[in-house]
């Protein structure tokens, strides 16, 4: 059986610190990393070494596609205006 498409994973190369690399996403990441990147007025490229940045400053960093998610997830559930600075989750406060 063939998953929904917002579930279907697909992966795309990254260039991030002047290395290339792939990530694997589900559908539904991809589109809401894109409208996150749109509103910060940055390409998906940008945000996602953002993203990487903040993975690398966490004391035990997790892989990149997990790490996006875990962004996009906080990014829609803390209602945050979506063109805050990305953070390592760790230093999240909360609102």
């Amino acid at each position: 059986m063939t998953p929904p498409s917002g579930r279907r994973i697909r992966k795309h190369s990254v260039a991030i610190a002047g290395h290339r690399t792939s990530l694997s996403l589900e559908a539904a990441f991809w589109d809401a990393l894109k409208e996150i990147a749109a509103a910060r007025g940055v390409s998906v490229n940008r945000l996602i070494e953002e993203i990487d940045r903040a993975r690398a400053a966490e004391p035990e960093p997790g892989n990149l596609s997990s790490a996006v998610r875990v962004f996009v997830l906080e990014t829609v559930r803390s209602g945050r205006p979506q063109t805050d600075r990305v953070t390592p989750s760790s230093d999240s406060s909360g609102p």
